[in-house]
């Protein structure tokens, strides 16, 4: 008997339910990937992350060449390709990792003459879909979702097959970026694939989470897993990850942040209009976005004339990646400082993130846009950038490292460069409105019409 495993965002040897799965109850297994222009060239198309992709695609076919197999890749609709690979190889059933996000829901395969068999191994647990409320329905406040989640049973996490069978099927290669008319537009980006991913976790969790709660905040310091582009194309299992993380304050705040991406997982599934519109009624067609193109081009290239939000943005042009507590002010400052509609925000970093999840994203701008599950009042929301930079990045390392004009701004003024006096300006080689921009807008003033815009 035949099977495909089905890749997806899922792409290592290790932990694999699917793969484990086929090899238990067939003599031959092929391994297939893919790639759908529906989501090469849809809505959330990205360069950054297709590469990304791409590398963990070779990593994966070279994982599985050493244990005797390959992988296949077919360019195409997956319902038309997985049925010309089952007519080729002769498989009755494909099995594949189960995917929560509403594209996946669409594309959902039927064929008479082929099973298809999913299995957990996108999450921390089984079936985020499944967690219920105490009256039976889907969460929408995360907190009580953390203190069920913790109690719901883990499966065993799986070693990697030894070996696999050969392949005895055209295997296709995995395409450049080019081939796919798709370009990199980020300069410094993570490798992907299993193998850095395993060897970042590893590091991660022998000398790294212990100072997690202390220190996941702290811009300059850097000291977060940067696990989040392997944990979306499922380079490493969240299963895996939780189970390696040792006792501790660290490993305990470490495990809410999982705990995060499954909650938005669960959110999306159950309440998929969020894809493209605010979760809370009131604020759905009632706030007055700005559309201003030239404002939001500014936030774009980091050119706010506020340093912290610059060094973000410039940090995601850079490396495809964003320090979490950067997102926040970047967000904050887009949807509040500017009164931008949120959805701008979230389809700029799709684009370049590596890390760039429907689910993650979404939820992620919609609690900074406080419009989504998140019941804080907008003024919880509404970040002073001076402060911030105050409290997570005191020393000024962050935004020196990415928005080099300021590097020899002194350390009093760099927070708020625009209160530098003439002379201090030009010993410090960066005159405001020149070598640095003003800042965009008064932050006080700002706040207050933010305030005006969600009292509806």
């Amino acid at each position: 008997m035949t099977a495909i495993v089905w890749f997806r965002r899922d792409l290592r040897v290790h932990d694999h339910p699917a793969l484990r799965a086929a090899l238990e109850a067939h003599e031959r297994v092929v391994p297939a990937f893919c790639l759908d222009d529906r989501l090469l060239h849809g809505r959330h198309a990205s360069g950054p992350r297709t590469q990304f992709m791409l590398e963990c695609l070779s990593d994966l076919d070279a994982s599985l060449r050493d244990r005797g197999g390959g992988l296949v890749i077919r360019h195409g609709k997956p319902e038309r390709e997985l049925a010309q690979l089952a007519r080729d190889t002769g498989a009755e059933e494909v099995h594949f990792t189960g995917d929560v996000s509403p594209f996946a829901r669409q594309r959902r395969l039927r064929f008479e003459e082929l099973a298809f068999v999913a299995h957990p191994g996108l999450n921390v647990v089984d079936d985020v879909k499944d967690i219920e409320t105490k009256q039976g329905g889907p969460y929408r406040v995360y907190s009580p979702f953390f203190r069920n989640w913790l109690e719901l049973p883990r499966r065993e996490v799986l070693g990697a097959p030894r070996e696999l069978p050969g392949l005895s099927v055209r295997k296709g290669s995995v395409p450049r970026l080019a081939d796919l008319g798709l370009d990199q537009e980020v300069a410094d980006p993570l490798l992907g694939g299993e193998a850095p991913a395993r060897s970042r976790l590893s590091r991660w969790a022998s000398d790294g989470v212990g100072d997690y709660a202390v220190n996941h905040d702290q811009l300059g310091a850097d000291r977060t897993s940067r696990l989040s582009a392997y944990l979306h194309f499922g380079c490493v299992s969240p299963r895996e990850v939780e189970d390696r993380l040792p006792r501790g304050e660290g490993p305990n705040a470490f495990r809410r942040q999982l705990c995060w991406r499954d909650f938005y997982h669960h959110v999306l599934y159950h309440f998929p209009r969020n894809a493209k519109s605010e979760f809370q009624d009131r604020y759905r067609g009632t706030i007055r976005w700005s559309y201003a193109e030239q404002a939001f081009e500014r936030w774009k290239e980091g050119r706010t004339g506020f340093p912290l939000v610059d060094a973000g943005m410039r940090q995601l042009q850079r490396e495809g990646w964003m320090h979490n507590r950067a997102r926040l002010v970047v967000g904050s400052f887009l949807t509040k400082d500017l009164g931008i509609d949120w959805r701008w925000g979230e389809r700029w970093f799709m684009r370049l993130l590596i890390d760039g999840d429907e689910a993650n994203n979404n939820g992620n701008w919609q609690w900074i846009a406080s419009v989504g599950v998140d019941p804080q009042p907008a003024y919880r929301r509404i970040y002073n950038p001076a402060l911030h930079m105050e409290r997570f990045d005191a020393d000024g390392s962050y935004v020196r490292r990415y928005v080099p004009e300021l590097r020899e701004v002194p350390d009093e003024y760099l927070r708020e460069p625009w209160e530098m006096p003439p002379e201090v300006q030009e010993e410090a080689g960066c005159v405001i409105g020149s070598d640095y921009p003003e800042p965009m807008v008064d932050h006080k003033r700002a706040r207050q019409e933010a305030l005006e815009r969600y009292r509806v």
